[in-house]
């Protein structure tokens, strides 16, 4: 989009700006170190065509993987950002988007590690803009596996669900994957073990060997592209009917 267009539509009325948030990050053997990147990027640009909205670049590094959640930082190919760093690019995108007049922006998550950082850069970006200029803004947080439900996830996974702590390279994110870009999926590589069992509690420097070898936190084994596109259409609507909702977009 060329800045004339954007200045011609930041004129309009209900303007809503997506910016998807990821990380680069090992996801075992079978999937691109750019999923979550890639998958929350894809479910905004579903939902913001849905409410006409616009999507920015998306965010491709996030927040250190951590042992318990991601595996942990430790994993070759994994390349984060650290606290202070996430914190000041969230609180000057946020921050130019809105001085600029967009007067909603949505943030899509898709790295657990990232929530509390994006959340503290966007207090910071509404705090720059003054108690007078932000009344009149908005701006939502959130990820996109709070849009589960309970009856996908019954679907998804037959057999019981292991828990969203040990989701990382496992059913959900490879089935999403199978569907959005099977071209970066190489299923002959994944590898079926057992979920990975950490203390509950987190350990620096990290014990290596505590995480799995594949990188992964639970088995891939049971993906397939209809569990994929079953979790993308129902996070979609179910996203899309409360921003409309909530933005009277």
């Amino acid at each position: 989009m060329d800045s004339h267009a954007y200045q011609e539509w930041v004129r309009t009325e209900k303007t809503c700006v997506f910016v998807p948030v990821g990380a680069h990050e090992q996801h075992g053997p079978h999937l691109p170190m750019g999923t979550d990147a890639l998958l929350s990027t894809a479910i905004a640009e579903s939902v913001a065509e849905g409410v006409r909205a616009k999507v920015a670049p998306t965010f491709a590094y996030g927040y250190k993987s951590q042992q318990r959640s991601g595996g942990g930082d430790h994993i070759p190919g994994t390349v984060s950002l650290d606290a202070q760093t996430l914190i000041n690019l969230t609180r000057t995108v946020v921050g130019e988007l809105l001085a600029q007049g967009v007067q909603n922006v949505v943030l899509v998550n898709g790295h657990y590690e990232n929530y509390q950082f994006l959340y503290e850069g966007v207090d910071l970006a509404l705090a720059d803009l003054g108690p007078q200029k932000s009344t009149d803004r908005a701006v939502l947080l959130l990820s996109y596996w709070d849009y589960v439900s309970d009856a996908t996830l019954s679907k998804v996974y037959p057999d019981g669900f292991p828990g969203w702590e040990v989701e990382h390279g496992g059913v959900l994110e490879t089935s999403l994957m199978l569907y959005l870009r099977p071209d970066l999926v190489r299923m002959d590589r994944a590898q079926n073990h057992p979920a990975a069992e950490f203390p509950r509690f987190d350990r620096l420097p990290v014990v290596a060997d505590r995480t799995p070898a594949s990188g992964c936190l639970s088995s891939p084994a049971g993906a397939d592209t209809t569990k994929g596109e079953l979790l993308f259409e129902q996070v979609v609507e179910e996203l899309s009917s409360d921003i409309s909702s909530e933005l009277e977009l």
